[in-house]
């Protein structure tokens, strides 16, 4: 599947929100990351399943080609 770059893009952007919460002892400061995480990846939720519909495909499928390209991005796409 031919992911666009905006969608791999954005989910990046949710993942490295994730690791900077994950490195947060502070639950001030947790609180205040988990919602800029949550936003991040709403974004990336709200382009995928957009760019799904317009495409035809299943979301889900689209979802875990994102993530595959973003988290192994040395197994290639299929």
């Amino acid at each position: 599947m031919d992911i666009p770059d905006s969608l791999i893009d954005l989910q990046r952007a949710a993942d490295a929100e994730w690791a900077r919460l994950a490195e947060l002892t502070d639950n001030d400061e947790r609180e205040a990351q988990r919602l800029v995480w949550f936003e991040a990846g709403a974004r990336a939720q709200a382009a995928i399943t957009e760019w799904a519909a317009a495409e035809n495909k299943n979301r889900y499928a689209v979802e875990v080609a994102v993530r595959k390209a973003v988290r192994h991005p040395e197994s290639g796409s299929d």
